[in-house]
């Protein structure tokens, strides 16, 4: 039985990484600004900083294996702070873990290191040309992490696709209200690019895999089924039974609309979600299956229906809960600003 820490682990991905462990009888470490009122009584909790190297110090020792994901996501329009928690807190980790003898650092990072690749599917040999400034942070925490692993350093750096599985809300919360809602659902363009995602099992199962097995590399993880943004929401619309319907939306002005109402902090969307949702975006995950001796349970419509079930069982008893959380964003309502406007607009199509 090994111990294991988690930085960011009341956040999404991170409690989900420590219940998988504590099912496979592993101990169980968890370093946080905040606590889940939620945790597991056999987590040992410590309160810290990524960016304090001290406290990443203490929460490090006598742990066997480290899964990274701490970070600021591209909701907290974090500006400047991106850089000192995704790469700075990032470097501290890492650092405070090899000296420390650490056996092998999982971490987390993200598919904005892409920005819009040239070509798809995306490999591990994809050229990283982040679009905005969240993206940026975490390629240059990559860019420092695949030097490590190109010299031998026992570490994996997990790249998956969007994020979606049961208690994610977010950005996911306003897609299954409006659709619960029988609002139309507006998208940039016509939706007819390829588009995966990936269920939270499936990537907690990567990250566990990664440590115990003790495989050092970069891992793309996504579905391995999926289809179009538009065919896979029109497939969940059928299933909640809505009479909602996807409308898509012309390019270049909704962009513009989406980053002027991002600038004046009127929408909960950032960058990375309006300059990329459009276009094909989907890994070659064969890599990750061979190394790992890993496949994902999930395709595309099994994740978006699930999630939209566990949404429509829990919302009504937990959404002042959920909303009261300290920490992450993925793990409660958004502020919708105009969104709630163009909610209703939606109904008049």
């Amino acid at each position: 039985m090994a111990l294991h820490l988690i930085t960011g682990g009341s956040g999404y991905v991170g409690c989900h990484i420590a219940r998988r462990l504590l099912e496979l009888g592993e101990d169980v470490r968890v370093m946080d600004l905040w606590i889940d009122p939620q945790i597991d009584q056999r987590i040992d909790f410590y309160q810290g900083d990524v960016t304090n190297i001290e406290d990443v110090n203490k929460a490090i020792q006598g742990v066997d294996y480290v899964h990274h994901n701490a970070a600021l996501v591209p909701l907290t329009k974090a500006g400047s702070e991106f850089d000192k928690v995704n790469y700075i807190g990032t470097k501290n980790v890492i650092k405070t873990a090899l000296q420390n003898n650490i056996k092998h650092v999982a971490h987390m990072s993200s598919s904005a290191i892409y920005g819009i690749p040239e070509s798809v599917p995306i490999n591990s040999k994809t050229k990283l040309k982040p679009l905005e400034i969240y993206g940026r942070s975490k390629k240059k925490a990559d860019d420092y992490i695949t030097g490590l692993i190109s010299h031998g350093k026992p570490i994996s750096t997990i790249r998956p696709r969007t994020i979606v599985g049961k208690e994610r809300l977010g950005i996911f919360e306003i897609l299954f209200e409006w659709i619960h809602d029988q609002a139309n659902i507006f998208i940039i363009g016509k939706g007819d690019g390829l588009f995966q995602f990936i269920h939270i099992d499936d990537l907690v199962e990567v990250s566990v895999k990664s440590c115990l097995m003790e495989k050092p590399g970069i891992f793309n993880v996504g579905a391995e089924n999926f289809g179009t943004l538009r065919q896979d929401l029109n497939s969940l619309i059928t299933y909640a039974k809505s009479s909602s319907r996807v409308i898509g939306l012309p390019v270049s002005i909704t962009i513009f609309i989406l980053k002027t109402l991002d600038l004046l902090r009127l929408s909960p969307l950032g960058p990375w979600h309006y300059l990329t949702y459009h276009k094909p975006f989907y890994f070659d995950i064969g890599e990750t299956k061979k190394t790992l001796d890993w496949k994902p349970k999930y395709s595309n419509i099994d994740i978006l229906t699930e999630s939209y079930e566990w949404y429509i069982e829990n919302i009504d008893e937990h959404i002042d809960e959920m909303a009261s959380n300290k920490g992450s964003l993925h793990r409660k309502p958004l502020k919708k600003g105009l969104l709630n406007l163009a909610k209703k607009v939606s109904k008049i199509f």
